[in-house]
């Protein structure tokens, strides 16, 4: 049978999670305990609190990178992830008003309060930004700076309100997997599958949607359901990975331009590439916030943003120049 070479190379991704396999195992060794390969499969340190912290910061990983490369193609523009656009804020804040209403001790509870608040995100911002069929790019990115900062002040007004749980809300708004268990992983292994799983079979109608909407329909694809339908399972993986995480940024704005500058923009390769790439891209940041300044910790979000921020001015420099040419 003949190799469609618009998709993912099965030996690539074969190397992909090789790397990433030998990333997480060289990862669960440093630290401020370190283990040796002897001793690693015998310490409850090394089950209770290593791995489920190497395999959520995996899962996240994944997560926001296939979000960044997703928003990217549906609103067709390089400068928009979950972060920018402010729909990781959206989530933190609804994860803010259930840790203050006593809800973290419901197995769902975190999870679906950021869920219903990063949909309302998503539904403002594509809102705003529609002008009849077509998203303004400008417009998307104001919306998403201004959400953002809407946000960051409501969860400040109620950080002063609650004092004695301030502590649990700026975990949030700086990100960390200090405090993963095995319960985040079981809650964000199966939003983070069946996103990626969506987001893979309709990457064929994602490319055709670059290269405008109503070329797109004239071509057969539903545009307004496959918004809808993408929208919501990223949507979902974005607030499962806040509500354990807290907001982790430019994570799904680094990896997919890195993925997309080395293979193109097609996403039959970008979004599994994106998978494995932004998975070892989040465990080392992650390794080196808890490595960096022992015994203390930096937030990863810190590492990422010190990455993210300074591609995202690059990229709004350069917007000028698009690099979506399937």
């Amino acid at each position: 049978m003949k190799q469609n070479r618009s998709s993912a190379s099965p030996l690539v991704l074969l190397l992909l999670a090789l790397l990433l396999l030998a990333t997480m195992t060289g990862c669960c060794m440093v630290g401020v305990v370190r283990f040796t390969w002897s001793d690693l499969w015998s310490s409850p340190l090394f089950w209770q609190l290593r791995l489920p912290r190497i395999l959520l910061s995996t899962l996240v990983g994944a997560s926001l990178s296939v979000c960044g490369a997703t928003y990217q193609s549906i609103f067709r523009n390089p400068l928009t992830d979950p972060y920018v656009l402010g729909i990781s804020s959206g989530a933190s804040l609804g994860a803010a008003v259930a840790i203050l209403a006593g809800l973290q001790a419901y197995l769902w509870g975190i999870g679906l309060c950021a869920l219903l608040t990063a949909l309302l995100t998503v539904w403002v911002i594509y809102r705003i930004s529609s002008i009849g069929n077509r998203l303004h790019a400008t417009t998307l990115l104001l919306t998403g700076v201004c959400i953002t900062f809407l946000i960051t002040a409501i969860i400040s007004f109620l950080m002063v309100l609650h004092q004695d749980k301030m502590d649990s809300i700026i975990f949030w708004t700086m990100g960390s997997f200090s405090t993963a268990t095995w319960m985040d992983v079981a809650l964000v292994a199966p939003m983070t599958l069946l996103g990626i799983l969506v987001v893979w079979i309709h990457s064929r109608d994602l490319n055709i949607l670059l290269t405008g909407s109503e070329t797109a329909q004239s071509l057969g694809v539903d545009v307004e359901r496959l918004q809808r339908i993408l929208l919501f399972f990223t949507t979902l993986m974005v607030a499962f990975c806040v509500s354990t995480c807290g907001v982790i940024g430019f994570v799904g704005l680094v990896v997919p331009h890195g993925v997309r500058q080395v293979v193109g923009a097609d996403n039959r390769k970008v979004v599994p590439y994106s998978v494995f790439i932004g998975a070892i891209f989040l465990l080392l940041c992650d390794t080196l916030s808890r490595t960096l300044l022992p015994p203390s910790e930096l937030p990863v979000g810190v590492l990422t943003s010190v990455v993210g921020a300074p591609l995202f001015v690059y990229l709004l420099y350069r917007n000028k120049k698009s690099y979506y040419n399937l």
